[in-house]
């Protein structure tokens, strides 16, 4: 949507963006505003008459491509069957790592349909573990994601499991969801 081509002095405008994901990405999309700032004379002697001064600017989205989630329902029997497809080392990325807050299973629960992913209950035979599943869709393709966390409330520790269908998007999905527990 296009705005006014003038601004003026200590006023504001807010521009909508949509935001479309074409492919994967690890790191989030940059928005250049590029803009003229018109500056009258002065007594410095910089601009005798009206000048024209170009700006840019550089401003990093705060969009990752969890954004792009579609939460996926599905039984035990179906999660576990595309979790063994998803068995290349290369489609996998696991962290372990200490608890950076409280282990609440409610609260995690949020977080991770937060995330993006759906929560799914009864489907690990642990009843402390959580499981997730989602499908990340960019023009380009659709990237299936599932998903273990499972808690250890003695160490205060978890294990993050992702399994995706492209090596990238495990590694960054980690990366993102590992610092949310």
């Amino acid at each position: 949507i296009p705005v006014d081509s003038t601004v003026d002095a200590g006023a504001q405008v807010q521009q909508l963006i949509n935001v479309e994901c074409n492919t994967s990405f690890d790191e989030a999309p940059i928005l250049i505003v590029n803009f003229t700032v018109l500056k009258g004379p002065n007594s410095s002697g910089q601009c005798r008459w009206y000048c024209s001064i170009p700006q840019s600017i550089s401003l990093k989205l705060p969009v990752m491509v969890n954004k792009f989630f579609e939460q996926t329902e599905m039984g035990s029997q179906i999660f576990f069957s595309r979790w063994k497809l998803l068995s290349n080392p290369a489609q996998e990325e696991q962290k372990i790592f200490k608890a950076q807050f409280p282990i609440d299973k409610e609260v995690n629960k949020a977080k991770i349909i937060g995330f993006g992913l759906s929560s799914l209950e009864g489907v690990d035979p642990n009843p402390d573990n959580y499981v997730g599943a989602g499908v990340i869709h960019t023009k380009a393709m659709q990237i299936g994601c599932l998903m273990r966390l499972e808690p250890n409330l003695q160490a205060q520790m978890y294990r993050l499991t992702l399994r995706t269908s492209k090596e990238s998007v495990s590694k960054r999905l980690c990366e993102l969801l590992s610092v949310q527990f």
